[in-house]
């Protein structure tokens, strides 16, 4: 019996993730007096000026504050790691925010290895679906359980359940709502694959308005804001679905500024000679700070220039003193 005086599940799971994403179904499942009998996360990350402090993932800090084993391989198709992993003969193996795995690795336990997704499948296979769903300024998105096969994301689906995204939502909003929603689905999943319940179903027999988007990883320069090629909507979108991190920018005066928080505003575009001209800052120095789209006037409320904290838009203006009279 655990402290919750529930009884121990039968089955063996080990568990595969890294982000704080990935925690809340962790505990959910120890919680729940499932038999957690190792985690596999990621090698600790160097951090600090000089990168000489090792930074341990959040997975593994709630492992071992309960006394699970970790196993932190470099290459998940190493002999030893594969070795050990076998040793803990696993029916089932769960990844939540992790990485690809071979099929050595995934087809060794008897029942397989299930995956949390964080969009309804099969849209928005990839590495950052809530940021996608959010910049393409989707209505809807969701958290998916399928069993992993050959390629990425497209083995077939166990559960869905969709998610609104709200017209305010940002990634930490959506990533908050999804993680808690999906604890509830990985528990499901497990407790029913352990009864025998499931009936796994083709991601082609699902029903998608439109073309299958993609959600691949974000990079420095996927976050740049291009102002000549967006609309004040799309701009919105493309502020809050990657705020607050890893953040939209731009560059004011040479320097990188990084935007949280905005508002669209329907005012006519700046026009000179004709032309609009996207980038274009107006401002009074003092309360507001506005830049001009493709379509369109964005008003910044949150933003941090390089080298500074995060501030109000307010504050920001208190003590800048910038002569460009545009972003690029």
């Amino acid at each position: 019996m655990n402290s919750n005086s529930q009884p121990e599940k039968k089955l063996r799971l080990v568990y595969m993730g890294t982000p704080d994403f990935a925690v809340e179904p962790l505990r959910r499942l120890v919680e729940g007096g499932y038999s957690v009998v190792a985690v596999v996360t990621m090698p600790d990350k160097p951090v600090g000026r000089h990168h000489d402090v090792l930074q341990q993932s959040p997975v593994k800090q709630y492992a071992l504050s309960h006394g699970i084993p970790v196993l932190q391989p470099e290459r998940l198709k190493d002999e030893t790691f594969l070795d050990e992993l076998r040793s803990y003969a696993a029916d089932l193996q769960i990844v939540v925010a992790f990485r690809m795995l071979p099929e050595v690795v995934w087809a060794m336990p008897r029942l397989g290895t299930f995956n949390l997704h964080a969009a309804l499948l099969p849209q928005y296979r990839g590495a950052a679906p809530i940021n996608w769903a959010i910049i393409n300024g989707d209505r809807e998105t969701g958290i998916t359980t399928f069993f992993l096969d050959h390629d990425i994301d497209t083995g077939q689906v166990i559960y869905r359940e969709a998610v609104p995204i709200h017209d305010d939502d940002d990634v930490e909003a959506v990533h908050d709502r999804l993680m808690y929603l999906g604890a509830d689905l990985v528990l499901r999943t497990v407790n029913d694959v352990e009864r025998g319940i499931v009936h796994p179903i083709p991601q082609d027999q699902f029903t998608v308005e439109g073309p299958l988007r993609p959600a691949p990883k974000i990079f420095k320069d996927t976050c740049r804001i291009r102002w000549a090629e967006l609309t004040a909507r799309e701009a919105y979108n493309f502020v809050r679905g990657l705020s607050p991190y890893p953040a939209a920018w731009t560059t004011l005066d040479g320097q990188m500024l990084k935007i949280y928080k905005c508002q669209v505003l329907n005012l006519p575009i700046t026009r000179v000679d004709g032309k609009e001209l996207p980038g274009t800052i107006d401002t009074d120095h003092k309360t507001y700070l506005r830049i001009a789209c493709r379509e369109g006037w964005l008003n910044i409320e949150s933003l941090q220039l390089a080298g500074k904290r995060r501030m109000s838009v307010e504050d920001f203006l208190r003590g800048a003193h910038f002569a460009a009279e545009c972003v690029e």
